[in-house]
């Protein structure tokens, strides 16, 4: 078929042409909003899951949603070597932009945009003969007017975020609406910054003020948040993001297709949604490839499996071999254990299965490779920043990316 019209679109954050089985979290926001809008009590919330689920695509999806309520937003994405400020101070900027034309006291604007600046220019403090703030820390917001003194300015980034924000809340409720910041990659953030989100997520949540922050991040984001504040638990909405089932799978398939005048056999959808797992990266990487291997419509399931392979292919280097490169010789080891730990004997028949989303004991793998727990550990602290696996529950270990075992049981040693 021709593939220039091909509809599927396998990429970082990009959003599909069909959003597929993702309508409940988008009545729930929907709901949020006009909830916080009316004064009602409502809760931030955070998106967890795996990576390829599409919670980037969401969480994007989520802010157009804001807009379209009139509401002020903004986007970051959190870095493990960056502090909080910084980005939250541009986002922040950017929701306030999308305020100001309909506020009635630009002398109001104003004095935000003083504090703001002042939040995003003040440095932690050092200690004494301490080296010099580094220069992100003395970056200046392109904001033209001054720095205001006495608010948001103290350094202490938990103080300075609650004041901040809830400075932002009282701007938004001026003209009747409010502001909700989004935040990708949340676990990366570091431990002050979550707990200065928290207390201000707090805060904010007793004055019931019209601001929200909505995160998206791996599975261990919910104990990332509890480390950082034992209320957190309670603080968050929080909705896991898994893989499709197998009717939103078919329409995520089918849709895009459809509206091209192309069809697939239900063989076919069989065979893609066993290759996909229904992981929404995946399908999008295995429609593509069979779109443009199929000959016409409608699309068989011997046309699924020759462009299986290059779907495969695209894959192994784009999805998981850049992953698996970053590792180093020692975390390498330490994922094929636990790789071929991870292959276990499903509970009916015998039969044999990948369950890439089980946890594995941190002290199976130490006995598997011959070690002691501790010494493991340095490799172990990597790879969960580094992003490659998590840790849910004490003691356990689980890949981030689905069939990431799988493909490294494919790989040579």
């Amino acid at each position: 078929m021709d593939p220039v019209r091909n509809p599927y679109a396998p990429g970082a954050g990009q959003r599909p042409p069909e959003l597929a089985g993702r309508g409940r979290e988008l009545d729930v926001f929907d709901i949020v909003l006009e909830r916080i809008a009316r004064g009602r009590p409502e809760r931030s919330l955070m998106l967890t899951g795996l990576r390829g689920v599409g919670k980037t695509v969401l969480l994007n999806t989520l802010r157009s949603q804001a807009i379209n309520h009139l509401w002020g937003s903004g986007k970051i994405e959190a870095r493990p070597d960056q502090s909080l400020r910084r980005p939250i101070a541009a986002a922040l900027h950017m929701a306030v932009r999308e305020l100001a034309p309909r506020h009635r006291a630009p002398d109001r604007i104003d004095d935000f945009l003083g504090v703001l600046k002042a939040f995003a220019m003040r440095a932690a403090p050092t200690a004494r003969g301490g080296a010099a703030p580094k220069l992100r820390d003395r970056w200046q917001p392109g904001i033209d007017v001054p720095a205001s003194s006495g608010r948001a300015d103290s350094g202490d980034i938990e103080i300075d975020l609650v004041e901040l924000l809830t400075d932002a809340a009282a701007v938004a409720s001026d003209v009747g609406t409010g502001v909700a910041i989004f935040i990708d990659e949340m676990q990366d953030l570091g431990p002050e910054d979550v707990s200065a989100l928290c207390a201000a997520c707090h805060e904010l949540s007793q004055l019931g003020a019209p601001l929200i922050v909505v995160g998206a991040g791996l599975p261990h984001l919910p104990a990332v948040l509890s480390a950082a504040k034992s209320y957190s638990e309670r603080l968050f909405r929080y909705q896991r993001i898994d893989r499709l089932d197998r009717i939103a799978a078919d329409q995520a398939f089918c849709a895009p297709a459809e509206r091209e005048e192309v069809e697939y056999e239900p063989k076919a959808l069989d065979l893609l949604y066993e290759k996909s797992g229904g992981y929404p990266y995946f399908v999008q990487a295995y429609g593509k490839a069979t779109w443009d291997h199929a000959p016409r419509s409608p699309v068989t399931a011997a046309d699924v499996r020759v462009a299986a392979p290059e779907a495969e292919a695209e894959l192994a280097v784009g999805f998981f071999g850049s992953r698996f490169e970053r590792a180093t010789p020692a975390e390498r080891e330490y994922m094929r254990a636990m790789a071929t730990l991870s292959l276990v004997e499903a509970e009916s028949g015998g039969e044999v299965r990948d369950d890439m989303d089980a946890a594995v004991p941190t002290a199976e793998i130490a006995r598997a490779l011959g070690r002691k727990p501790a010494s493991l550990s340095p490799a172990r602290d990597a790879l969960i920043k580094k992003g490659l696996i998590y840790s849910g529950e004490r003691g356990t270990v689980a890949f981030t990316v689905p069939h990431f075992g799988r493909y490294l049981r494919t790989q040579p040693a």
